[in-house]
């Protein structure tokens, strides 16, 4: 795809658009090294793994740093690389090595996978053996193998179909890792568990159809590979945070054996779940890449022009806002570009509906490193015409100075809401254990201003409610069914001592820790605490996000950072328990009930005004059916609360929901108003399965209702004859 001006051989002024174009008779290729002596096209065989048939090409044109030439044995199928000369330089960044092979960092395709050499394990050795005359050790050189670069074609047949292009008002995300939803799914063809075709047939659209989402949001499908401390260990970067290219989707996860059929089995899913009305979101990384800090590995980046790639300091090392060693510098003109390019290839060319932008922080962070909401990458990305109407979201958040930034990205970002996450699981399993032991929880009045939309966070700008992506769980932390399990993270197979991943999980294993020899009573309130949580979130104002899996109640066996963790225990078992069947039915009916009543489906914010009949569109009720004084909402001891959101705004029924939180049963009064005849229960947390008998069971304004321990009920509200 060509996104820069059209280039001509006559043209010699700028160069072509970066990476590989195809045109007659060949192909113009362009890298950016602005710091380089020369860059060298280097062509493979098919087949070749170890360089024998290796053929170097100088690129013979340069301006503005960029390298370029047309070359005639670029066609499809051409396996490649490059090599790039200069100066080695660590303490001014520069860290040339014509010995090493490098990607090409707008590669469409990959074939074969890093191996790490031993000598990728001797940190301390490279430094000390550097013997300042110009020669580079070569323990620097730590990969045995490099993948080759391979020359794709863009044609697809993408049918008569359309995107879905789902309202957000109406979305409900489903974040998944492509491999881990059918890798053991026996009702998939073995061959294709765990793939992108695996995602794609029937068997797991239907499920994802019935569950009633709306978009998958796909943990990072860039190519990536495995940090040396992992393969060291023998684990793998099994979540993908670790890119190795941004254009190039990741071959492992293919049922096709060639790059060619990989990216085509890539749109292939795009378009089946398309035809199946699910959107498309990519989790993406452009943070940081998978060459680590100055001790790492040199695959692309680092290689061809690390003071323009990264943020570094004025010794040449690299600055870490990531936890990954090094920060892409998007402040550079460059690097901006190719993340745009990046962004607008997966849209333009395989049709993807929205990213999730990983640690999305850095991406802001300008020549002072710090953030900047009005950062030029960040309004670059708002005002591109395609990219600008595509779903973006951003973790707004990373570990350097001044890194929590939740509420403080522009439109039309959307962003996930850790306060949500936070607020919901100390109602109900925080805040119920301290109840238990006699303790005061955190009362009722964060949860309440995430319920309504988290306004004191996306209030600016006229962002609106629809800017928070409410979450309890994610794919880091724990499980929802190990949120009820586990008081303690038991991270002991990542092999870090149990040292790595959050201490604050803000869980409660309600009296026995972990799933063996849990008694009934244990399951029983533990099945109600799941259930009290998906509700909580699917009722709140805002974008709902399921973490997958957790419809069933999928255990991580009390893991909360299982990124390195490849293997079955970690894949999803689709042999359910009656429990998990039960929690499954839940939590589809729970998403179509919030799809059938728009008052759960707010576009604004609410402003609690009275309208001439009385009524407002928001109200907060105590446990005696009043409104909640300023002492009750400032109680820690409070810990039950009505929702009462009037439909008649928005031509809708309204909602009434009763949040109780203690640890004991609790009369509440359903409180009358104008308009209100009656109450009509629809949900019960107390409920095993949503198919209860008691739906439907009407009560009157000023009924008590007995709330049991730690329930949530949901009320159709209907309206005065």
């Amino acid at each position: 795809m060509s996104l820069l001006r059209p280039y001509t051989p006559s043209t010699r002024d700028l160069p072509p658009p970066p990476g590989v174009t195809l045109r007659d008779g060949g192909a113009d290729l362009a890298v950016y090294a602005g710091h380089s002596d020369g860059i060298d096209l280097c062509l493979f065989d098919e087949g070749d793994l170890t360089g024998e048939s290796e053929r170097r090409i100088p690129l013979p044109e340069r301006a503005h740093g960029w390298w370029w030439g047309f070359f005639e044995e670029l066609r499809p199928g051409q396996r490649y690389a490059l090599r790039a000369r200069g100066e080695w330089n660590p303490g001014a960044g520069l860290r040339y090595n014509e010995h090493k092979l490098l990607l090409d960092p707008y590669a469409r395709g990959l074939e074969g996978e890093v191996t790490l050499a031993p000598e990728s394990f001797a940190h301390k050795v490279r430094r000390t053996d550097w013997r300042g005359d110009g020669e580079v050790p070569s323990t620097l050189d730590s990969a045995a193998h490099m993948p080759r670069c391979v020359v794709l074609e863009n044609d697809f047949d993408w049918g008569d179909g359309t995107a879905p292009d789902t309202s957000l008002r109406d979305s409900v995300i489903y974040e998944v890792n492509v491999k881990n939803f059918t890798a053991r799914h026996r009702a998939i063809p073995e061959n294709l568990r765990g793939t992108y075709a695996g995602l794609a047939h029937p068997v797991a659209v239907e499920h994802l159809q019935r569950l009633g989402v709306t978009a998958v949001e796909l943990l990072p499908v860039h190519a990536f590979t495995h940090e040396s401390h992992l393969v060291q260990r023998g684990l793998t970067n099994h979540w993908g945070y670790n890119t190795l290219g941004f254009f190039a989707p990741h071959a492992p996860y293919a049922s096709a054996g060639d790059p060619q059929g990989v990216l085509d089995e890539f749109k292939g899913m795009v378009r089946h779940l398309h035809e199946a009305g699910i959107e498309v979101i990519l989790d993406v990384v452009y943070n940081h890449t998978a060459e680590a800090d100055g001790h790492g590995p040199t695959f692309s980046w680092r290689g061809l022009d690390n003071p323009a790639y990264y943020h570094l300091d004025d010794r040449g090392d690299d600055l870490n806002f990531t936890g990954c060693g090094n920060s892409l510098n998007l402040s550079h003109p460059i690097v901006a570009q190719q993340v745009l390019d990046s962004l607008r290839y997966w849209v333009t060319e395989c049709r993807i509906d929205g990213f999730r932008f990983d640690l999305a922080v850095t991406l802001g962070r300008g020549r002072s490193t710090e953030y900047d909401p009005d950062h030029p990458f960040l309004v670059a990305l708002r005002a591109d015409p395609v990219l600008s109407r595509v779903k973006l979201i951003a973790e707004p958040w990373d570990i350097g100075p001044g890194g929590w930034r939740t509420g403080q990205f522009p439109p039309p970002f959307l962003e996930w809401n850790d306060r949500f996450r936070d607020a919901t699981r100390t109602f109900w399993l925080s805040d119920v254990r301290a109840a238990i032991h006699g303790h005061t929880g955190h009362g009722v009045r964060d949860l309440a201003t995430r319920l309504a939309g988290s306004q004191d966070l996306f209030h600016t700008l006229d962002r609106g409610p629809l800017a928070s992506v409410n979450f309890v769980t994610a794919h880091d932390g724990f499980t929802l069914a190990d949120l009820t399990a586990y008081n303690t993270k038991h991270n002991a197979a990542n092999g870090e001592g149990n040292r790595d991943g959050s201490d604050d999980n803000r869980s409660f294993n309600h009296g026995h820790e972990g799933w063996a020899e849990a008694n009934d009573e244990t399951m029983t309130l533990r099945r109600r605490s799941m259930r009290n949580l998906m509700a909580t979130l699917l009722v709140a104002t805002g974008v709902p996000m399921i973490n997958a899996g957790d419809e069933f109640g999928r255990t991580q066996w009390g893991n909360n950072n299982a990124y390195c963790l490849d293997i079955e225990d970690m894949w999803f078992d689709w042999d359910h328990e009656p429990w998990q069947h039960d929690l499954l039915e839940t939590t589809r009916a729970l998403i179509a009930l919030r799809r059938a009543h728009p008052a759960l489906r707010q576009r604004t914010f609410f402003t609690g005004a009275v309208d001439e009949n009385g009524s407002v569109d928001l109200a907060w009720f105590a446990p005696d059916g009043r409104s909640l004084t300023w002492s009750e909402w400032e109680s820690g001891a409070t810990h039950t609360l009505g929702m009462l959101l009037d439909g008649s705004y928005i031509r809708s029924s309204s909602i009434l929901v009763v949040l109780h939180g203690g640890a004991n049963e609790e009369i509440f009064r359903l409180p009358g108003g104008s308009g209100l005849h009656g109450y009509s229960l629809l949900w019960d947390s107390a409920w095993e399965r949503p198919d209860d008998p008691r739906v439907g069971q009407r009560s009157a304004p000023g009924d008590e209702i007995l709330m049991p321990a730690a329930t949530l009920r949901i009320y159709a509200c209907t309206e005065a004859e």
